[in-house]
């Protein structure tokens, strides 16, 4: 019965936050889409991506490019920060930066991008908001290949994350 009830109601959540996602890539930053990001986990307070290892993101040894996994990371911190706008209703404009990244070890299966900054990038919108000036906030996200080493970080990433009311 609550398996009926589920399937009545439609798709779940990150289904249809993947799909947006990815129409979204298409359109505006297609080498994204060619990544084929998922949506593991959203809230206002957390976006965990998945980008899966295949042909198109595997490097010549077998492991991610770490183009690719530099992307994840830009869409994981992004797609946080667009529902946060979303849910505002704000005309900010949003870019990043500058980036650091460190690779700890080599990402061999699927990787998982996880930014849990939701509530420090409200207080940004919101003192951009406020002030009509650009603001900025470092932003970090952490990678992991949950299958082969857990929670252990493979790659960490810092973002600048940079916006200004429109």
């Amino acid at each position: 019965l609550i398996v009926m009830a589920t399937v009545s109601r439609g798709k779940p959540s990150t289904f249809r936050e993947t799909m947006a996602l990815r129409l979204w890539c298409w359109r505006h930053i297609p080498l994204l889409a060619w990544i084929r990001p998922s949506v593991v986990a959203m809230d206002g307070d957390r976006c965990i991506l998945r980008v899966p290892l295949s042909r198109r993101t595997r490097n010549h040894l077998g492991s991610m490019y770490f183009g690719v996994l530099c992307s994840g990371a830009d869409a994981a911190a992004a797609l946080l920060g667009f529902r946060l706008l979303r849910e505002r209703g704000s005309r900010i404009s949003v870019i990043f930066k500058d980036a650091r990244a460190e690779f700890l070890k080599r990402a061999e299966a699927d990787v998982h991008f996880a930014c849990e900054q939701g509530s420090e990038i409200r207080a940004l919108l919101d003192r951009a908001d406020a002030s009509g000036e650009r603001e900025n906030l470092p932003v970090r996200v952490v990678a992991t290949v949950p299958s082969r080493f857990g929670d252990e970080p493979v790659a960490t990433f810092e973002l600048t994350l940079s916006v200004k009311r429109r």
